[in-house]
This record gives C-alpha cells, sequence and structure tokens, in this order.
C-alpha cells in the first residue's frame, strides 16, 4: 500500500496533527516519512518596509529555524521507530504546493499527508491554501487533517451523543 509518504511540516499545532496521521500510517504499513519544510522568506522579501533589514544573516536565521522544526519532527518521528528523512528548501521557487508537487515526483512518493487550518470564507480567499493547491495538483493521493477547529461532522455526532439517553 503506502511505502512513502510525504509530509510537509512548519512546527505548526496544525502540521503536527499531520504529521501524528501520517506517523500512524508508517506503522500500519511500514512506510518510510520524508518530511519537507519551506523555509518562508516570501514575505520578506515582498515587504518594502524590511527591505533595508535584509541581510543574510535574515536568511540564515529563517533556515535554522527551519531545520530546527526539521529536527524536532525527525527525532519524533525515529524515536517512534519509523524510517525518516527531511528535505529543506527555500520559498524563492514558488509556493509550498509547488515544492509538494516537485518533491512527489522526484521521491516517488505514494502519499502526501498535510495539515490544514480548513479557513473559509474570507479568509481562505485572503490567506489562499496551499492544502487546497496540493490537492488540486498532486499525482498522488492527498490526506489532509484538520486540526483546531471542530468540523461539523464532529460538532453533529457530539450534539447526537449528549442527547443519548
Amino acid at each position: 500500500m503506502y511505502q512513502r509518504i510525504l509530509v510537509p511540516v512548519d512546527g505548526s499545532a496544525t502540521s503536527d496533527a499531520g504529521l501524528n496521521e501520517a506517523m500512524q500510517l508508517a506503522r500500519l504499513t511500514g512506510a518510510k516519512l520524508r518530511l519537507l519544510h519551506v523555509v518562508d522568506d516570501m514575505p520578506m522579501i515582498l515587504s518594502g518596509d524590511t527591505m533595508g533589514a535584509m541581510t543574510a544573516d535574515v536568511f540564515d536565521l529563517l533556515r535554522k529555524n527551519g531545520q530546527r522544526i526539521l529536527d524536532e519532527a525527525c527525532n519524533r518521528v525515529e524515536a517512534a521507530g519509523i524510517a525518516t528523512d527531511a528535505r529543506l528548501y527555500d520559498s524563492f521557487d514558488g509556493r509550498l504546493s509547488d515544492r509538494v508537487v516537485k518533491e512527489v515526483a522526484e521521491w516517488p512518493a505514494d502519499l502526501i499527508v498535510l495539515g490544514t487550518h480548513g479557513r473559509r470564507g474570507v479568509g481562505r480567499m485572503l490567506l489562499g491554501s496551499d492544502a487546497e493547491q496540493v490537492l488540486r495538483t498532486a499525482t498522488v493521493p492527498v490526506l489532509l487533517v484538520r486540526s483546531g477547529a471542530e468540523t461539523g461532522v464532529d460538532a453533529a455526532a457530539r450534539s447526537s451523543a449528549a442527547r443519548s439517553p
């Protein structure tokens, strides 16, 4: 079944939920995980206010933080006895979704697992959704894992359970 699972990580609770799900799948299938982090340096580049402060030191700090996120995630996965490796990229080449799709082709993944904030309405329109873009362009199955906000299904199930005698 799934032997190579690609997992984008960013250190957030949502990303951790995706990683947890990927680890469970890896335990069941004996899969190897590839963790991916894309350094989000584009907002700093696009902001005119910070252009004067942009130095190699700032980019180096962003990369070090990205590597720390990857190292912590790898340590969790390895502590669970799951084979893993990791890749760190800059966002100069495009959005996270672009890098994920490229990585699937370069490291033939069977599945992509990623956390999603589940934004709706204006928040989704203004901020965009890397998860949605991955879903639209991926050539392999994608498992989206929501965390934080309760889904309508969860709320209905809880409400139904509360009404049961």
